[in-house]
């Protein structure tokens, strides 16, 4: 694949390159948190492999799904819901996901504060990192929505600067997942308290452009979910709040098909 460059591009030192791959991860969090946490897993799987494999990223959600329609990414880490988009366009295939986990959407609210049911952020504003973020913006906004709560939503660039925007009061309340929650600096998460939690859904995909061989991705996939089973790469995995990586296959995400969101339909016409 001709891969363009994009805004975080950090090569991955390894000796012996046979194949080059582009390997996009979700901005859920900045630039720099995500190299730190993802890079050194890629490394390993580089060396296991021998593919020199290329981390990027975006600025934020809403130019990592531009780019993801373009295909830009040979292997991409997306959302539930952006699984079941760009599977169809342009064909991306899911091939691994957190092992024993399901993803829920929280809303967050600042610790202290006397709001003991959602129905009291009717009228209030509330932040979200896009409106396509599958369980920080989607299914909040629907519960929302579903009980006649009309909030005033708030886009910023990622998780991060959500919980960062209810600890400091910019906002009453704002959409994340657990695994973000638990990521972010403890400082800012003592701050916080969940005011409600989603049901649970396939987590987020693994998925590889159709242009990449099958040979090449069995060799990552192997990689993946290898890497819980090495004292070191335990340790790469908890940096990311997973305890492993298990093989996928597309029919896994049909419960969030099953809701039939329309966000992004915009994008797709």
């Amino acid at each position: 694949m001709n891969v363009k460059p994009l805004l975080m591009c950090v090569l991955l030192p390894f000796s012996v390159c046979a194949e080059e791959i582009t390997f996009g991860i979700v901005p859920q969090q900045s630039a720099t948190t995500l190299a730190k946490r993802w890079g050194p897993i890629l490394r390993a799987v580089s060396e296991s492999t021998g593919h020199e494999i290329v981390f990027r990223t975006t600025k934020d959600i809403p130019e990592f799904e531009k780019q993801l329609l373009r295909g830009e990414f040979d292997i991409a880490y997306m959302n539930p819901y952006h699984y079941t988009v760009f599977h169809q366009t342009p064909g991306y295939q899911a091939f691994a996901k957190q092992k024993d986990k399901m993803i829920r959407g929280l809303i967050v609210v600042q610790k202290g504060r006397a709001l003991d049911n959602i129905s009291e952020l009717n009228g209030k504003m509330v932040a979200f990192p896009s409106p396509a973020a599958f369980a920080a913006s989607v299914l909040p906004k629907a519960a929302l929505e579903q009980r006649g709560i009309k909030v005033k939503p708030m886009y910023v660039s990622s998780h991060d600067s959500v919980y960062l925007n209810v600890a400091r009061g910019v906002v009453e309340a704002g959409g994340g997942i657990e695994r973000t929650l638990n990521n972010i600096q403890p400082e800012v998460r003592e701050q916080l308290s969940v005011l409600w939690r989603s049901d649970a859904y396939t987590p987020h995909a693994f998925a590889y452009h159709p242009n990449l061989s099958i040979e090449v991705v069995q060799q990552i996939q192997t990689a993946l979910t290898e890497l819980a089973d090495t004292e070191n790469g335990a340790k790469l995995l908890k940096a990311i709040n997973f305890s492993g990586i298990a093989a996928a296959k597309d029919e896994d995400w049909d419960d969030v098909r099953a809701l039939n969101i329309t966000s992004l339909d915009h994008l797709m016409n």
